[in-house]
């Protein structure tokens, strides 16, 4: 980012083709942008229908005007492909675009993401109006980078897909047998014996065969990923350094954002927390920080926050508006992370239609006088000081597991908890014990590298793919530290159980141990855990959810369980292998016994967190690593708070000598060198 732009980038989704008639209205927004800070806006979004009004008639000319004069005032253009939302004419006499839902029907025109990522008329018409884009405006000095399509998701049913599911089979299978093994499908006699058997997993067919399932889901991600990858090639032909982004949303159910590592040259997401859901913003800071980290991660590199609300949103539960000062904090969060912009949605509240009341730099009313608009300007007006940190990033030496394929195989395992495996809320868990340390965390799949890293945690990594578990391994014998769970290493990347113990494809040789059987508790069950020899500082800690009956075979035992008939068995071990050290969590335990377990973990790998001091509870710190390095101090709590400090530290933007402690008001981020 740096080299395409000489600051951090502060804008907003620009929708000028709904003000054409109004040119009163698109000259003002020259002059707020301006007085806000804005210095670069995402155009064209949804604008196809104005794009292309007819089949094969293109009416570009209004956006190169738009796009002129937003230069000429000192704001670039991040230029949208339309493809998220077809114009109406195309969906009318293509109906084969359309999605087909999981019960069947083919939808019909209207609303956003509804078209089919596999259909040949749909590529064919995004190839077309993508390239004239190119051609226009890809080498226009104003334009930074392509923005492809929007929040990319969702599934089509439709016969395209099915046909396009099947030759995906072939390729990964080559052979029915070879599927059919894999899937275990002699399972309630559902044996394939043509291809043409083979359907996707729908409420009114197949939906037992877990293998299939999960394929299903693997294929929606690699179909989605590929219309992306479609997108590029169309306009890198034209102009292949022109960088690319896709922004994703918050979505850790459908597609497996990883994926995009090799298609995008940036990654980006849309911030959307529930600010103002509790009094206390930690919960809320935490979950994002976990977002922004996952983002960062998919690349390794600094990201984008392409959208995030000035104010409340109008699709979520509750419209809440933020308190003074959570604008400023979560941009600055997002920073922290390693974000190289802060952008909303939207810059102007439409007049009309369902987005009407979202928050908006620019409200209804057209003035720059309201909280919102002068916080945003706020916002801007730091990020010109900050420009210096441009060519910083986090650099973590710490990695979380978090593996959206682990996660579809985990929840439809049907045991040994139906009412809720949590598998993100404990990965979120995890993350939380590092973020309240001011340990830095990268989010890894089992495709990802874990070069460079001291500590791995790895909690419930039910299915193993991609010799992850090799890499572990590898790992631990260099020198890592490692920490698995209950639940790990039960099947292989295809569902299939592991025979001959667990947990499988080797790790039980590494953690020094075999699982025998695992507990699933009722919600209101607990157990506990008892440290032995003073290991952790406190004498017990609640479990609950699962508990893991293991056998140890050379680990040592760190813990046991307090009560109920494996009462005095081993809930926490530990097993010397290689030059490294991994450790094994019998049982989810409460917050308290990841925060002890893993600030212990985090000393004994050298693990330096990011503020020499002692964060307070809502107070965290993050840091840039670079030249130079800079440390985030940000207090999530509606309070002022005093951070004490064991070294003295400079004000990045004062110049001003931090010694003793550092005050913050409510709300409040500063910048330490």
């Amino acid at each position: 980012m740096a080299c395409l732009f000489p600051g951090f980038l502060h804008g907003a989704d620009y929708n000028p083709e709904q003000w054409l008639s109004r040119p009163d209205i698109l000259q003002e927004d020259l002059r707020l942008m301006k007085e806000a800070h804005i210095n670069c806006v995402s155009v064209g979004i949804f604008s196809w229908a104005r794009l292309e009004p007819e089949e094969g008639r293109f009416d570009l000319d209004w956006l190169e005007e738009i796009i002129n004069r937003l230069y000429e005032n000192g704001v670039s253009t991040i230029l949208a492909t339309p493809s998220g939302a077809r114009p109406l004419w195309m969906a009318h006499k293509y109906p084969e675009v359309l999605r087909v839902s999981s019960q069947l029907t083919r939808n019909r025109p209207g609303r956003r993401h509804n078209h089919c990522y596999t259909s040949p008329v749909y590529r064919e018409k995004v190839r077309i109006i993508d390239t004239k884009l190119a051609e226009r405006f890809s080498r226009h000095p104003a334009v930074l980078l392509w923005h492809l399509s929007n929040e990319l998701g969702g599934q089509c049913f439709c016969p395209l897909c099915q046909a396009a599911f099947r030759e995906w089979l072939r390729k990964k299978y080559g052979s029915l047998d070879a599927l059919n093994e894999a899937w275990w499908t002699d399972f309630w006699a559902h044996r394939y014996t043509d291809w043409s058997q083979v359907e996707a997993p729908v409420p009114s067919g197949e939906t037992e065969v877990h293998g299939l399932n999960l394929d299903w889901k693997r294929f929606v991600t690699h179909q989605t990923v590929d219309f992306a990858r479609w997108e590029r090639d169309a306009v890198k032909a034209v102009n292949p350094q022109l960088p690319v982004t896709t922004n994703h949303g918050e979505s850790y159910e459908s597609i497996n954002y990883f994926r995009y590592r090799d298609v995008v040259d940036i990654a980006s997401w849309d911030s959307y927390p529930l600010w103002g859901k509790d009094p206390d913003e930690a919960e809320t800071g935490q979950q994002t920080a976990f977002a922004h980290d996952v983002i960062r991660s998919i690349k390794r590199a600094p990201f984008l926050m392409m959208e995030s609300s000035p104010s409340a949103t109008n699709w979520q539960e509750v419209s809440r508006l933020r308190q003074p000062g959570v604008q400023m904090l979560a941009a600055m969060q997002a920073v922290a992370h390693g974000s190289n912009s802060v952008q909303y949605f939207q810059w102007r509240k439409s007049r009309g239609s369902s987005e009407k009341f979202h928050g908006a730099v620019v409200g209804h009313d057209g003035r720059s006088t309201t909280r919102v608009f002068q916080e945003a300007a706020q916002v801007g007006e730091r990020l010109e000081r900050l420009a210096p940190l441009l060519g910083t990033c986090p650099r973590p030496q710490a990695a979380l597991l978090y593996d959206w394929e682990n996660g579809w195989a985990l929840n439809d395992a049907q045991g040994p908890r139906n009412c809720g495996m949590h598998y993100l809320e404990t990965a979120m868990a995890f993350h939380k014990a590092f973020w309240r340390l001011g340990i830095g965390t990268d989010i890894v799949d089992m495709d990802g590298s874990l070069e460079g890293y001291r500590l791995v945690a790895a909690p419930m990594a039910y299915l193993l793919r991609g010799g992850f578990a090799q890499r572990l391994r590898e790992f631990v014998e260099r020198g890592g530290v490692l920490l698995g769970t209950y639940w790990s290493g039960i099947v292989n990347e295809t569902d299939l159980c592991f025979l001959g113990g667990v947990p499988g494809d080797g790790l039980s040789q590494v953690f020094g141990l075999e699982s025998e059987e695992i507990d699933g508790l009722y919600d209101g069950q607990e157990n506990s855990l008892l440290p032995l020899g003073g290991f952790l500082p406190r004498e017990s800690y609640r479990l609950f959810q699962l508990c893991d009956l293991v056998n140890l075979n050379g680990a040592q035992p760190l813990a046991v369980y307090g009560k109920d008939f494996y009462q005095g068995r081993p809930a926490l071990a530990v097993n010397r292998f290689g030059r490294g050290k991994a450790y094994y969590l019998a049982a989810r335990g409460e917050q308290a016994l990841l925060n002890d377990l893993i600030a212990r973990l985090c000393r004994e790998a050298g693990l330096q967190p990011a503020l020499d001091g002692v964060l307070p509870e809502g107070v965290a710190a993050v840091r840039r690593d670079g030249e130079p390095a800079a440390v985030f101090v940000q207090n999530f709590r509606p309070a002022p708070v005093q951070v004490p400090l064991n070294r003295p530290y400079v004000d990045f933007e004062s110049g001003a000598a931090v010694e003793g402690s550092l005050s913050l008001s409510p709300f409040q981020v500063r910048i330490l060198l």
